[in-house]
């Protein structure tokens, strides 16, 4: 491992073999790794080690991957990406219901992982403005929708003066959104732009989690006040909720 780490990565997998091989893998790449093996000792850890990125195993003894997220999302930001053993539709959308920002489906590449966890770490910088298609820059990176605030700088979300807690994931969703009101962006787009090109290209990702971002605005999807859906193409920051 080099000198300085690029990352805290915490691997929670009861495949001791595999948790090794992941954890070898990171350090190669830089990231300082910390290893648990148990659903019970993992929620402790992530208070403890405060990783960047929790790489998180769905299939656990003790208590499970799913209900892991669940407690680890109550008190922390830090990217979730799930292993699932199996390619399971139902698993991947609960496990990004519950607060995860991918999945990997095993068996899969440790380099394919690595570059997953690198592209999380590109992620949380403030969220790049000019990247955007079309995007109306502001000097301060402060978005208002009527009562709605983002603020990439500090990267905080208020309605109506209230703060909203937001995981990075699905910050980086609505400052996107933001950053282009009244323009319609692709499923595809948000996918490049949020996630990156070489992040897996599953839609379900974009879906889900401005799914959770609606509830936590209070959003009524049939009549929405900020994030409209457009049919077969994606979504917009509608700027007269």
């Amino acid at each position: 491992m080099t000198d300085a780490s690029v990352g805290r990565v915490l691997v929670v997998e009861d495949e001791q073999d595999l948790a090794r091989l992941i954890r070898d893998y990171l350090e190669n790449a830089g990231f300082e790794v910390q290893m648990e093996h148990a659903g019970s000792e993992a929620v402790d850890a992530v208070r403890d080690f405060a990783p960047d990125v929790l790489v998180l195993d769905i299939g656990l003894p003790g208590i499970d991957g799913f209900e892991v997220c669940r407690q680890v999302r109550a008190f922390s930001q830090c990217h979730v990406l799930m292993l699932t053993a199996r390619d399971d539709e139902v698993d991947k959308i609960v496990g990004l219901s519950l607060g995860a920002d991918d999945y990997v489906t095993k068996p899969f590449s440790p380099r394919e992982l690595v570059a997953r966890v690198q592209a999380m770490m590109r992620r949380a910088r403030v969220f790049p403005t000019s990247a955007l298609p079309h995007a109306g820059e502001r000097a301060d990176g402060v978005h208002e929708v009527g009562d709605l605030v983002v603020d990439e700088g500090s990267r905080q979300v208020r309605l109506a003066g209230a703060s909203i807690t937001l995981t990075k994931t699905e910050f980086d969703l609505l400052a996107c959104l933001a950053a282009s009101p009244d323009r319609v962006l692709s499923r595809r787009q948000l996918l490049e732009i949020v996630w990156g090109e070489s992040e897996t290209t599953d839609d379900h990702l974009v879906d889900v989690h401005l799914a959770r971002v609606r509830r936590k605005l209070g959003e009524d999807a049939a009549n929405p006040r900020y994030i409209q859906t457009v049919r077969g193409i994606g979504y917009r920051m509608v700027t007269a909720p």
